[in-house]
């Protein structure tokens, strides 16, 4: 969590890291835990491919993934969600708490997020949440594509 707080504050981001005593576990438990939209929670969800791996940031009001939408933004031939310990080695976090910003992989960002001034997400660790801007979200990310 130190190197994400070095990054937010090299970056000059306004952002929020807000601890919490349980793990957030979906959309619709942040939204009532932190009393926001459901759209704006950001859950961060990994995808394996064949040219390697991708986070995925959408809008908790988003629904289902369409895997082959994402397999022609991404251009690969196979896709599929990273299991928990290929989540856990392409991002050093377990599922339910990735990272909100992971530039080390291409991500593909919800347009819809945009709506707001700050979404909440993960920070790597289970009971804490990330609070900032969608601008800074996709300015600190590898972003190669967007849905919506």
């Amino acid at each position: 969590m130190d190197k994400l707080i070095s990054l937010l504050d090299n970056n000059q981001v306004d952002f929020e890291i807000i601890n919490h005593t349980k793990q957030i576990n979906s959309a619709k438990e942040g939204a009532e835990y932190f009393g926001i939209d459901i759209g704006q929670t950001a859950p961060t969800l990994i995808l394996k491919t064949d040219k390697g791996y991708y986070s995925v940031i959408v809008s908790g009001n988003y629904g289902r993934v369409d895997l082959g939408a994402m397999k022609e933004i991404l251009k690969v031939q196979e896709i599929r969600f990273a299991k928990p310990k290929e989540v856990e080695e392409a991002t050093g976090s377990r599922i339910g708490s990735v990272s909100l910003i992971n530039p080390n992989l291409s991500t593909i960002i919800d347009r819809e997020l945009n709506r707001f001034s700050y979404v909440y997400g993960g920070t790597g660790k289970a009971e804490s949440t990330l609070k900032i801007s969608p601008k800074d979200l996709e300015r600190l990310n590898n972003v190669i594509g967007y849905i919506r």
